[in-house]
């Protein structure tokens, strides 16, 4: 009895164990076998700007850049964008940056960009700033996630923002680092200067005035650097001065004078006739042999971190230290 009640618990168990095999080869077949790695959730972020707050996933890969500092600082990320305004001058971009975008399309001006063509492109981000595009916001959100920054000029702000945006915080920090760590060698060498800190004037020459700027992107480095004001302006808040005769020249009175201006007739031809008035030649900066004409596009036009280094590397070399 006991030896027929075992086999009728053996068979049974038996039984069992051939209905859940089936069971399991009907789930397998119905059902791929997971392979242990769960799907990757996009990197979600909220990046805070001048208008807002914008959600990004992922890394973008299409990016349209807006104004030139953009422009010019996404490419030190080894980013390429696929959309760019064109250059203020050296059209359609800087000679400098060139190379760096062979292959874009140009989606208009800074000041009125296509809305068309860059929803054409299908970004995945846009770069824009406040001043330019405040007004076009709106649409700019319509086309692709937008962010903002709050002052054109302002490299590091763009350089952070981008580095929020495309999801690469750390080279973002690390081209800062670089630029501070640039900063602080020159300020080493230039405090050995007799006279630091020296006062600084950048004039603009136009077709029919001078100008000097004192904030703005060549202001806020040179600032940074140690260099003071103009002599005669220190303490004045001033953006931008117009001078529209020669006897403002005084205006421009510092210890070291850097000069840019468009190559035209007529433009030279001011600055000739400015450079050449006995105010002038009574300049400190003139007196000392301390007046270096500069390049427009880099301490003026292009406002990203890229060109800030080359603003960098023309100082080096006006006071011949090595780098």
């Amino acid at each position: 009895m006991k030896k027929r009640m075992s086999l009728v618990l053996f068979v049974m168990l038996a039984l069992a164990m051939v209905l859940a095999a089936c069971g399991n080869a009907g789930k397998e077949a119905t059902e791929p076998e997971s392979s242990g790695v769960q799907a990757e959730v996009p990197n979600k972020r909220e990046v805070a700007h001048a208008l807002g707050t914008t959600p990004i996933e992922g890394k973008p890969q299409r990016i349209v850049t807006l104004f030139q500092g953009a422009t010019d600082t996404l490419v030190q990320f080894k980013v390429t964008p696929v959309g760019v305004v064109e250059s203020w001058s050296q059209q359609p971009m800087y000679d400098y940056l060139k190379d760096n975008l062979k292959d874009v399309a140009y989606v208009g001006l800074e000041t009125q960009p296509n809305l068309e063509e860059i929803s054409a492109l299908k970004p995945d981000l846009i770069i824009a700033t406040q001043v330019r595009h405040e007004e076009i916001y709106e649409q700019l959100s319509q086309i692709a996630p937008t962010v903002v920054t709050s002052i054109l000029y302002d490299f590091r702000e763009t350089a952070n923002i981008i580095g929020q945006a495309i999801g690469d915080e750390d080279t973002a920090t690390a081209l800062i680092a670089d630029w501070e760590a640039r900063v602080a060698d020159f300020k080493s060498k230039v405090s050995a200067v007799e006279g630091w800190p020296l006062s600084a004037s950048v004039v603009n020459f136009r077709d029919d005035h001078a100008r000097i700027y004192f904030t703005g992107f060549a202001g806020s480095i040179l600032n940074e650097l140690g260099f003071k004001g103009p002599k005669d302006l220190v303490g004045d808040d001033h953006e931008i001065i117009r001078l529209m005769d020669k006897e403002s020249i005084p205006n421009m009175n510092a210890d070291v004078t850097f000069e840019f201006f468009e190559d035209t007739d007529i433009i030279k031809k001011t600055h000739d006739e400015w450079t050449s008035h006995p105010l002038y030649k009574n300049l400190d900066s003139a007196k000392n042999n301390q007046v270096y004409i500069v390049d427009d596009v880099t301490w003026n036009f292009a406002g990203g971190l890229k060109s800030a280094h080359l603003m960098l590397d023309s100082l080096y070399t006006h006071f011949g230290f090595e780098q």
